[in-house]
């Protein structure tokens, strides 16, 4: 049995998590939350995780019923993400397998998504959208790599749905997307924004910017409410990024869709993913909140098949790095 430890800090959520053998054994989680109206800053965000990561470390330990002697690995967000708030988790995790004397292994963030959503649904081979604060990608495996078939070329699906909520001042507690998407479901009238798909690809910043300044003039004018406003952004941003998934699977030949990421734990985009893969007789896969938004377990797992295909960081390779690539990381634990 073999028993991985996983800490996650690339954005404004900490967590560890410990998985053995495909069993989550605990994995707490914290969240920096912002008053509305603003963003977190990356300081700022590092503060916060320095000030609970010792308590978040106990409680995966205690939930779990272990001890460090039963740990066999520690795994860590490696990148992409905010850098204070990855280098902050990155060296409590150099100390604790440093102090516990065990093996250090660095994980794709995107990558720990991947393999908690394909270990939670038991999808096979699964199409991937991964969309969340701060990506926005397809993948799918091929040749001992996560490929990415299409991509966000400006800003993340996430973000946009985050500083639209900071336009209309909508609170960050539990987190912007989620009450967006309560808004959303009270909306009835649909506003004609831009729709932006270029290829494989998408791009949400020409959107965001129609829309806040839509924003401004329909609210004043009473033209709309900010409901009809949450719905329709919803509805568009959502049908591009299952055109490209869909567009995908058609590619690669593919009967299985699985949604990871924060976003992916909307009920609206996962609704309008089943319509599309009921239409093509495929499957669609996809977690709850506690493992589609970020967590520790996801990075533990990930570790988990690392370490057991005989990965490990050296000491002196456990950096991070903020621009990390899903496709750069070789997949040695899939056929």
């Amino acid at each position: 049995m073999t028993v991985v430890i996983g800490f996650e800090g690339s954005a404004n959520k900490i967590g560890i998590g410990i998985i053995r053998d495909g069993e989550v054994l605990s994995n707490p989680r914290r969240t920096y939350i912002t008053p509305p109206g603003q963003g977190f800053l990356p300081s700022e965000t590092a503060r916060h995780h320095r000030a609970v990561v010792l308590t978040v470390l106990q409680e995966a330990l205690q939930q779990a019923g272990l001890t460090p002697a039963d740990i066999d690995c520690v795994a860590y967000t490696k990148g992409p993400g905010m850098g204070a708030p990855l280098l902050t988790l990155a060296l409590v995790a150099r100390t604790v397998a440093q102090l516990w004397g065990r093996p250090l292994v660095g994980v794709n963030h995107c990558i720990g998504h991947v393999e908690m959503g394909r270990l939670i649904t038991q999808a096979h081979n699964p199409t991937v959208l991964y969309v969340s604060g701060g990506n926005t990608q397809v993948i799918a495996y091929s040749e001992r790599r996560y490929r990415i078939f299409g991509e966000t070329i400006d800003i993340a699906v996430g973000n946009c749905l985050d500083r639209f909520a900071r336009v209309i001042k909508i609170s960050n507690d539990p987190s912007p997307g989620y009450n967006i998407e309560q808004m959303a479901k009270r909306g009835s009238r649909y506003v004609e924004l831009p729709y932006t798909v270029k290829g494989m690809d998408v791009s949400f910043s020409g959107i965001l910017s129609f829309i806040e300044e839509a924003a401004n003039k329909m609210l004043a004018s009473a033209e709309c409410s900010a409901e009809d406003l949450c719905f329709s952004l919803q509805e568009t941003l959502f049908s591009m990024l299952v055109e490209i998934t869909e567009r995908a699977m058609a590619h690669c030949g593919s009967q299985e869709v699985l949604i990871v990421g924060g976003v992916g734990c909307n009920l609206r985009l996962q609704e309008m993913m089943g319509v599309m893969c009921k239409e093509r007789g495929a499957k669609l896969f996809a977690t709850d909140e506690r493992f589609c938004i970020d967590n520790g377990a996801m990075i533990a797992q990930a570790g988990w098949e690392m370490f057991r295909s005989g990965q490990v960081t050296e000491l002196h390779d456990s950096w991070i790095t903020q621009r990390y690539r899903t496709d750069e990381v070789e997949v040695t634990w899939r056929d």
